[in-house]
């Protein structure tokens, strides 16, 4: 019998006809959900997919709470699909696109506003509006911040033009960097691909987009016109070895193999000229022509968690328990998301394991009790390494693979994986908003 693993497109497709995708979708972590009939004031600091899954989690286990969602955004954005647009397999933004309003669970008050600043010790929340929002419990929420300002000469504007794309910015840029990708690949030259030098959300991106781009320069037959370097901000590609060397000698067997870089930091872009500046370890500066380039941003936590030395950890993201997601100084504040200062984990995987998590914990501190839900770390990331063709990447946060899909080796290339990332993970993750897994 064959493995999913190797199935082929036709073989999986017989397997999908029968029925039996459901039956092998990743699982969550089963935790009794905890209950309560007391009231609390309840604010939630964003409407991305971690604060709107901790709502609609809330709201049904605590149908007594008074919940405040805070975010300015009408917006909601399913991230994940950044990718397939940035490489030419989804070509409409709408597919990326709902609106807010449709999403927040009933019963529950939107502040259309944005959070300026958190007190503690004051259990109160102050937005851009001047509007002071108290609060007996706090869930953090916010994402993270694209510091593409850090990068002297983009112009985020521009986007798209002179070869010159980001997958993280917007449905629109990320379309835009596709345009520029297939500009690109018909006329060959070089490409200059880059990582942050800061933690990062769906950290896999920068690798799939080097893999897709080697896929495209193929089907365009400029394996002999063109060339891939891949500058990396520190000593690895991916901070789990064995990822990170699976994928470097998958590199190494592509016609179009990516040439690495290590201890290279992006600071500067000539756009007119075409020309990246990075820095290495000694601080060393140095000049790279491009055809095309893939900027990825340093990331940080927004203005009220940087800003507040109460709030963050030494590394500028919120401090929370790695196991629970409680605060380590506030009882009353959770963290859920890319925001967390956890040791890996800022992905739409890394929300459907801990939202769970998240609500039960804060919960069991409402009726008294010590928080005894833990979370492991788990992330997911569908590895894409070209046409129709992923790896299923799953790990915890101690960096040890954690595959949840039987018959499914998460370093082997498969065209489940590929399914998995183009069609499936869309409704998993409306699934895991509305707080259902």
């Amino acid at each position: 019998m064959k493995d999913f693993a190797h199935l082929d497109r036709r073989d999986f497709l017989k397997i999908l006809a029968a029925g039996c995708v459901l039956s092998v979708l990743p699982s969550g972590m089963t935790i009794a959900a905890a209950t309560s009939t007391q009231k609390a004031r309840i604010v939630i600091l964003g409407c991305g997919l971690a604060g709107l899954a901790a709502a609609h989690r809330l709201r049904r286990q605590l149908p007594n709470a008074e919940i405040t969602l805070i975010d300015a955004k009408k917006e909601h954005n399913y991230q994940p699909g950044y990718t397939l647009l940035a490489t030419g397999v989804w070509h409409d933004t709408g597919k990326v696109k709902a609106d807010n309003a449709d999403l927040i669970p009933k019963n529950t008050t939107w502040l259309q506003e944005a959070a300026a600043a958190i007190y503690p010790d004051q259990n109160r929340v102050e937005t851009d509006a001047n509007r002071s929002v108290p609060y007996d419990f706090l869930i953090v929420a916010t994402g993270l911040r694209l510091g593409y300002e850090k990068i002297e000469g983009l112009d985020t504007a521009a986007f798209g033009q002179k070869g010159v794309g980001s997958v993280y910015h917007s449905p629109e840029v990320a379309l835009a960097t596709w345009q520029a990708m297939d500009a690109y690949r018909k006329q060959g030259g070089r490409a200059v691909m880059t990582l942050a030098p800061t933690d990062m959300k769906c950290a896999g991106a920068p690798l799939k987009m080097t893999f897709m781009l080697a896929d495209r320069l193929r089907e365009a037959g400029m394996q002999k016109n063109a060339g891939i370097d891949f500058f990396a901000a520190k000593t690895a590609i991916f901070s789990v070895p064995v990822v990170a060397k699976n994928v470097l000698d998958r590199w190494e067997q592509l016609e179009i193999a990516p040439k690495v870089h290590y201890n290279r930091i992006l600071n500067g872009v000539d756009m007119e000229a075409k020309v990246a500046h990075f820095t290495d370890e000694n601080g060393n500066a140095s000049r790279e022509d491009y055809d095309f380039i893939h900027v990825v941003p340093p990331m940080f936590s927004p203005a009220p968690i940087f800003d507040n030395p109460a709030l963050r950890n030494d590394n500028g993201w919120l401090a929370v328990n790695k196991e629970t997601l409680q605060h380590t100084r506030y009882p009353n504040i959770f963290g859920l998301g890319d925001i967390n200062g956890t040791p890996r984990g800022k992905t739409a995987a890394t929300v459907k394991k801990s939202a769970p998590v998240v609500v039960h914990n804060l919960i069991n501190t409402l009726n008294g009790k010590a928080p005894d839900a833990l979370f492991d770390g788990y992330t997911s990331c569908p590895m894409l390494l070209r046409q129709g063709s992923a790896m299923l990447v799953e790990f915890n946060g101690a960096g040890e693979l954690t595959p949840t899909i039987p018959l499914v080796d998460p370093l082997q290339e498969s065209y489940f994986a590929w399914y998995l990332e183009e069609v499936m993970l869309k409704p998993a993750y409306m699934t895991v908003l509305r707080g259902r897994v």
